[in-house]
């Protein structure tokens, strides 16, 4: 009997499928990704083939999505982390990277606040119109019902 040499968990491969249900998302994401040169599976005949690295710049992606990112952002991110040169210069890029987007957050929310603010004044101006609209409407039809009333 031969014993099969153990995989490691950096020799594993993985599916379309199994990318796209462990992370959520369809498998034409996923293609879209490959697309725009964020992985690059290989090939098993007509299947693509994963490997851990494929996973991990996935992973890097989504995550580089819900931090609001670009995917030109993500890409510059996600190949600057496998290059073997020394972590600082890529942790410095990463932070300056951090901080632009968090100003350009800040901007945003400061024009959301701005635009909630006249929102708001919006609906009071029409909730004082639509109040001044209200008795004039309702008076008419008091009188009619007293009128009848008194029948």
């Amino acid at each position: 009997m031969t014993a099969t040499p153990a995989r490691s968990k950096d020799d594993r491969t993985f599916t379309i499928t199994e990318l796209a249900q462990e992370f959520d998302i369809t498998p034409r994401a996923i293609r879209f990704y490959e697309d725009v040169g964020l992985l690059s599976p290989s090939r098993a005949g007509r299947n693509r083939v994963y490997t851990q690295r494929d996973r991990t710049r996935l992973k890097l992606t989504l995550r580089g999505k819900r931090l609001g990112f670009s995917l030109t952002e993500i890409r510059q991110l996600v190949t600057m982390y496998e290059s073997p040169s020394d972590t600082a210069p890529q942790l410095e890029a990463f932070r300056e990277a951090l901080m632009k987007h968090r100003q350009q957050l800040e901007q945003q929310l400061e024009d959301l606040q701005v635009t909630l603010a006249e929102i708001a004044q919006h609906e009071d101006r029409c909730e004082r119109l639509l109040a001044a609209q209200r008795p004039a409407a309702a008076a008419p039809k008091r009188r009619r019902t007293a009128a009848a009333a008194e029948r």
